[in-house]
């Protein structure tokens, strides 16, 4: 106990010997929360010291005013929680290195500088996210194979999750409703008429910047003011795009996952590193209902038992477009399979990683596929009846 009163007294020590000329408490030293100490903060904090070898829990609190946190070096705290009604502004990085407990209004970083960020790192975790209780900025993981950024903008939450088969060393992320024809916190401007061919429509309503060197999946939600009916009216059209920092253009980065409904949902993109793109976000891709007179595409029967009959899904005129790209869903609508540049070899095995057990093959039913042949520019949907996964 007397440990934490010498740490308290310092605190406000460091506040008092500054209050001649600033609301704030002023660290030039050497201070450090220990295990069981409990400190709150009610003014600015501003950090020219050191303050990372924190313990214990800090705490952000002020009902009437915001709370800004700046300083030449980061703080690092083991436990913090934030309860303040007009937010905690960040002029400088923050650590959390275990829980970080969201009570009451967000928290904000420069829109412009992705090196001031909430930073979580290897265990850190956080609990009580919400529309108004978020990070309205930057945020960044730490040495983690998969992390859900707790970001937003205004009044919303915005979520994006970052996985990879490798710890992920950094990642940073921030979100940003506005058009990224004409983004008014970045200075990049993202033309949403420059696209990859296989690309028809980009979000002009928002757009997440997301940083960091290995290969990731990224999954991105939408909500009512996505406008998502304006890309697709089918979700299988839709598909998250990355604006490349080579090619200056939209690029197709895949649809790997989605569910939910135009009005709430989510999608997931195939693997690509976030370095390679300035932005990323939700688009559209070639919506190709045109009638098959090209290829003849009709319902399947499959029995994958190794007999030399019917083991593989074989669509007849599938090498007039090699670029292509087949989903299969079974009866609830799960995509189960998803192959671009498809080449008759689905033989009744999941490649998708939200299905169990995907080595033992598919259960028997039907399935129903959608098969679009971007070098003919047709699409088709047939169905097809699964007798037996074979066994692996």
């Amino acid at each position: 106990m007397n440990t934490v009163r010498h740490i308290v007294s310092l605190l406000i020590f460091a506040g008092a010997c500054h209050a001649h000329c600033q609301n704030a408490v002023h660290n030039y030293g050497n201070l450090q929360i220990h295990e069981t100490a409990m400190v709150g903060f009610h003014i600015d904090v501003i950090n020219d010291g050191t303050f990372d070898q924190n313990l214990g829990l800090v705490g952000f609190y002020n009902e009437n005013n915001p709370i800004t946190v700046s300083g030449a070096f980061a703080p690092v705290f083991y436990d913090t929680e934030v309860a303040i009604t007009d937010g905690l502004y960040l002029q400088t990085a923050v650590g959390v290195n275990n829980n970080l407990n969201f009570i009451l209004g967000n928290m904000y970083t420069p829109k412009n500088r992705s090196d001031i960020a909430v930073r979580f790192s290897e265990q850190a975790f956080y609990v009580g996210e919400g529309n108004n209780t978020k990070i309205d900025g930057y945020a960044s993981a730490i040495n983690k194979a998969t992390f859900t950024f707790p970001v937003g903008d205004d009044d919303r939450l915005r979520p994006l999750t970052v996985t990879s088969s490798d710890i992920i060393s950094l990642s940073i992320c921030a979100y940003f409703y506005e058009n990224p024809n004409i983004p008014s916190t970045v200075t990049q401007k993202f033309d949403t008429e420059k696209r990859d061919k296989n690309v028809m429509g980009v979000s002009t309503k928002e757009f997440w910047k997301l940083e960091g060197d290995m290969p990731v999946m990224a999954s991105l939600s939408w909500d009512a003011w996505s406008d998502i009916n304006v890309l697709s009216e089918h979700l299988s059209d839709l598909t998250v795009v990355g604006w490349s920092k080579k090619e200056k253009q939209w690029i197709n980065l895949g649809n790997s996952d989605f569910k939910g409904e135009l009005s709430k949902g989510y999608i997931s993109s195939e693997i690509f590193i976030p370095n390679d793109y300035e932005a990323i976000t939700i688009g559209g891709i070639n919506d190709m209902n045109e009638t098959l007179s090209t290829v003849e595409l009709g319902n399947y029967y499959l029995s994958p038992n190794g007999d030399g009959i019917n083991d593989y899904l074989v669509l007849e005129g599938i090498n007039k477009s090699p670029r292509n790209l087949l989903q299969i869903f079974n009866r609830y609508g799960v995509l189960v399979y998803y192959k671009e540049n498809y080449n008759n070899e689905f033989e009744g095995l999941s490649n998708r990683k939200m299905v169990i057990n995907r080595k033992s093959g598919l259960d028997s039913g039907v399935y129903f596929y959608i098969i679009t042949l971007n070098d003919l520019k047709i699409k088709h949907q047939g169905y097809l009846y699964l007798a037996r996964a074979k066994k692996k």
